[in-house]
């Protein structure tokens, strides 16, 4: 015996009646777990002024902009920003700095993490652990003028550290910050130092979500403590490891400003110029806003492009992906 389904009138159609319940299971759902969303509500609200809203000011690369005048005031110059820059050989330096600074992160400050989470892994002594962790952790919370100003003591020319030591032994003092080849090493090492113990926080968890009998079984096998750090542990926190490195490559072209800022000179200038401060110096000191537009707008494109080609890459060689 067959029954029909209740209609809308003139219709044919339950799809109101459908869409009034799912619009009250989802009005229940938030309700139910509103706490949750009170705690996300901040991050959205963050996005949505400092990520999206500003998205609508990207049309300042297309105007000779003045901030006074605004819009209707600037002179609509079109293309002509984007074929400065790009004739420019200053912003190419800039890329070019941008770029090997952050692979030389990629290939040392990545790695960092995941071999210290795997050697935390492998303590047996809670206190020990506990400390380790906890002394690791401390640096990340110190400002970039802290600990640009601790470089600056250690390194000093005259009565840093280092060069004491050096004198001590019979040689030559080293102005470190003057010398432009010395500028990269003491960035690398200062975000090493700084983010290792913070960053490693990830793969820690992950490690804590590794089934036991995988280590029991292989126990069995006769693997020795190294060959089940190769074969079980990080096979088992891979997908972690390719999502972060899909976070990472997204950054190649985007160094912090703060640190970099603060440890440029007249004479390491050279090296130490990247997109960040070059976009700085471009909208705040020379006042060429539709000029860092223009920087900052490559720069996010790129961005989106690098982390999608990462991701794919992801996707084929360890079958994870972020999307």
């Amino acid at each position: 015996m067959k029954t029909k389904k209740r209609t809308a009138a003139g219709t044919g159609s339950p799809e109101p009646a459908i869409s009034l319940r799912n619009n009250y299971r989802v009005r229940r759902n938030i309700w139910k777990n509103r706490a949750v969303y009170l705690m996300i509500l901040p991050v959205v609200v963050f996005y949505i002024i400092f990520r999206y809203i500003p998205m609508g000011w990207l049309s300042i690369s297309f105007y000779d902009y003045k901030i006074l005048k605004g819009f209707g005031g600037s002179k609509f110059v079109g293309f002509d920003n984007f074929v400065y820059l790009f004739s420019n050989s200053s912003f190419w330096q800039a890329l070019l700095n941008t770029l090997l600074l952050n692979l030389l992160v990629l290939l040392i400050c990545f790695p960092a993490p995941i071999i210290f989470a795997l050697l935390l892994n492998e303590l047996t002594h809670r206190k020990m652990k506990k400390a380790i962790q906890t002394v690791s952790y401390l640096p990340y919370f110190l400002s970039a003028v802290v600990v640009v100003g601790m470089i600056y003591n250690f390194l000093s020319s005259t009565s840093g550290s280092i060069n004491l030591l050096r004198q001590s032994m019979g040689m030559n003092t080293i102005n470190f910050l003057q010398e432009p080849q010395y500028f990269r090493p003491i960035y690398v090492v200062a975000n090493l130092w700084q983010g290792i113990g913070w960053s490693s926080i990830i793969y820690l968890a992950a490690l804590s979500s590794v089934d036991d009998t995988l280590y029991e079984a292989a126990m069995v096998d006769g693997a020795s403590r190294f060959q089940r750090c190769i074969h079980v542990t990080i096979p088992s926190i891979l997908g972690t490891i390719m999502i972060m490195l899909i976070f990472q490559i997204g950054s190649l072209i985007t160094v912090g400003f703060d640190m970099t800022y603060l440890l440029q000179t007249p004479t390491n200038l050279s090296v130490s110029e990247v997109l960040t401060t070059y976009t700085y110096k471009l909208g705040m000191t020379s006042s060429r806003f539709g000029l860092a537009t223009v920087v900052d707008l490559f720069n996010s494109v790129v961005s989106f492009a690098l982390v999608m080609l990462a991701n794919v890459f992801s996707k084929k060689v360890a079958e994870v992906s972020i999307v």
